[in-house]
């Protein structure tokens, strides 16, 4: 495999490159769907899968279970189905009402909170002869998105007297489910399951209730509802540190190639600024990739790489397409070895959130900024690389993230 793999890289990809394990991937699935119970599960894939390839990860995640997939925006949801993918798709964001005819033409079903979208949706969907589906968003404390609670069930009492529209779901987003203190989180499903109870008083049926984003699902058994929303654990990254152990495999790691190495003089420095001054005799590796790939500028001096299993600090500020390495004492390498920027490497690992530390940021952040010059490499049964889906290169990928 390893051969077989070298030899794609040599003809395809940068020497900087993503590998996404897609039986990780899948195995991730599965434990959801298992930890969902009876509910059904809507994989994320928005902003492009986190990073990972929005349409390699969808045919993935439903063929491990999954029965829906979530976007944020129409042109995620129309790459989808661009691609093939035929099975409900979500958009979770807002979709200006000019966008109704392509998104119900597509098939894709929409998040309302508004009249004017309704309106929008119901005559697109008028035209072409069919039923545009919708699911209301019900804003319980988030304070971006969706109509108040108090409004929602005049709202969905409107749009079902609307014949071209189908009332398909109504769910919430929990704003602290990956927090310590859950008393916020299980005020929003209070409101939202009081608002979901005066549609049943009501006699006004919707067929799908969800609220539980990753964080919820594995830690608010309460807010599984019928349908759960799981993103970052997809990925197999936890959304906060320090959950029970559930066994998520990590799905993607970054890897760059040595492009040089140097013995450092003494009163020697490496990069803009110069914020970095030799000693004498250290030995540094300038590896190409930079801030334009998304290896982040805020890990100047303080973030970590793997060479060899072992652990190498950054030198100086990153650059926009380089960055530089102090090697461990003892460790030799040459230009063209193998480097892992996110992932593991022997004994020794960086995940995302090591790295998101370092970075003063989140996991989710670190994933969707590797940038769009990076390809992706699909890794499947054991190992072995897709050939056929080896790059998503510049075109196709969506932005956004949940």
């Amino acid at each position: 495999m390893a051969a077989a793999l070298g030899a794609l890289l040599e003809r395809n990809l940068r020497p900087t490159w993503v590998e996404v394990d897609l039986d990780a991937l899948a195995a991730n699935v599965r434990e959801l769907v298992r930890l969902a119970g009876g509910s059904q599960v809507m994989a994320v894939v928005k902003a492009d899968g986190y990073g990972h390839g929005a349409v390699e990860v969808a045919r993935t995640a439903l063929e491990a279970g999954a029965r829906w997939l979530a976007v944020a925006c129409l042109e995620e949801g129309l790459q989808l189905r661009h691609h093939r993918v035929t099975a409900p798709v979500l958009v979770l964001g807002y979709l200006p009402p000019e966008e109704a005819r392509a998104a119900v033409d597509a098939d894709l079903s929409c998040c309302v909170f508004a009249d004017e979208t309704a309106r929008a949706l119901a005559q697109a969907a008028a035209r072409s002869g069919r039923r545009a589906r919708v699911h209301v968003k019900v804003d319980t404390g988030m304070g971006r998105l969706g109509i108040r609670p108090e409004e929602a069930v005049a709202f969905v009492r409107r749009l079902k007297g609307i014949p071209a529209l189908e009332v398909e779901g109504i769910f919430t987003h929990l704003a602290t489910a990956d927090e310590e203190d859950l008393s916020f989180a299980r005020a929003q499903l209070e409101r939202f399951l009081t608002t979901v109870m005066a549609l049943e008083r009501e006699q006004v049926h919707v067929p799908f209730r969800h609220a539980a984003n990753s964080a919820a699902l594995l830690r608010l058994p309460d807010a599984r509802f019928n349908l759960v929303r799981p993103g970052l654990a997809v990925y197999g990254v936890s959304p906060m540190p320090g959950l029970p152990a559930v066994p998520l495999r990590p799905v993607l790691t970054w890897k760059t190639r040595v492009a040089q190495v140097k013995v450092m003089r003494p009163g020697e420095t490496v990069g803009y600024g110069r914020t970095w001054h030799s000693r004498g005799g250290e030995v540094v590796a300038t590896l190409p990739v930079g801030y334009a790939d998304g290896y982040r500028r805020a890990l100047s001096n303080r973030g970590e790489v793997l060479v060899r299993g072992r652990r190498a600090r950054v030198a100086g500020r990153v650059s926009m397409d380089q960055v530089t390495v102090v090697l461990p004492a003892g460790v030799e390498v040459a230009a063209g070895e193998e480097v892992v920027l996110l992932g593991s490497q022997g004994e020794e690992t960086i995940s995302a959130w090591e790295m998101a530390r370092a970075a003063d940021t989140i996991p989710y952040e670190v994933l969707v900024g590797i940038g769009r010059r990076v390809p992706r490499v699909y890794l499947r049964d054991a190992g072995a690389p897709r050939i056929e889906a080896v790059m998503t290169g510049f075109a196709g990928r969506g932005e956004g993230s949940e």
